[in-house]
């Protein structure tokens, strides 16, 4: 009965670890899928210019499975440093998520502040050589959102010292049609109407959030219950063998 128990966490361990790495899969194929698919999508900002959505969902998922591969191999072998291992970096994970969103909220005013300041300071790398990226990820954004510049349609005309703004800003695209009346451009806030959209989809954002985070605590659960149970059964056979 002993050695059904310790197998039936054996498997626990090895399915809570391979769901893990499984993960980590998912969100590094999404982020190769945009990278290869949406290459000329970068990002906005002026100073993090690797910081794209598909170059984050890399990192992450490869650090998901590497972490997610750690436990899968320390459960099949049974190797204590493994799975401690495994549990502490996860641990690590876990309680920094829960930081980052505290400081988030505390601090929301002043990342709000500094995330407009510095995307207008990307406006000026706006059609320059060796930023191409930049350019067409604002295209992008102007045109899906029906939106014009930062803050306001304006922040273009101190990057063309004119009143003038990128073709992307007219409410019917055309070549020039940025040089021609404002009553033709899109006058939104680009930053307001992406928060818009981020919180008419916090619903889904937070299930996401919810669910890695419940997947993350259950694996934690049942990496210490099963080293708890792994470690007493070790020392009941060393009792019994040392009695025999």
């Amino acid at each position: 009965m002993a050695e059904g128990c310790m197998r039936s966490l054996r498997y626990g361990m090895v399915f809570f670890n391979l769901l893990f790495w499984l993960g980590g899969c998912g969100i590094l194929g999404v982020g190769v899928w945009l990278s290869v698919t949406q290459g000329n999508f970068a990002t906005l900002s002026s100073s993090l210019p690797s910081l794209s959505a598909a170059n984050l969902l890399i990192a992450v998922g490869t650090i998901i499975m590497v972490i997610g591969c750690l436990g899968c191999v320390g459960a099949v072998k049974e190797s204590r440093p493994l799975l401690l291992s495994f549990f502490i970096l996860l641990l690590l994970i876990f309680f920094l998520e829960i930081l980052s969103i505290m400081l988030f909220f505390v601090y929301q005013d002043q990342i709000d502040h500094y995330a407009q300041r510095d995307l207008k300071r990307g406006l000026q790398l706006f059609g320059t050589e060796g930023n191409v990226g930049l350019t067409n990820a604002w295209m992008i954004v102007q045109t899906d959102f029906r939106c014009c510049g930062v803050t306001n349609h304006t922040d273009w005309f101190e990057v063309y010292n004119a009143s003038r703004v990128p073709d992307s800003c007219c409410l019917e695209y055309s070549d020039n049609c940025g040089l021609v009346n404002p009553g033709t451009w899109w006058t939104a806030p680009c930053y307001e109407r992406v928060k818009d959209w981020i919180q008419q989809n916090l619903v889904a954002l937070w299930i996401f959030a919810l669910c890695t985070a419940l997947t993350q605590v259950q694996t934690l659960v049942t990496q210490l219950y099963s080293s708890v149970h792994v470690e007493s059964a070790l020392n009941a056979y060393a009792t019994v063998g040392s009695i025999l």
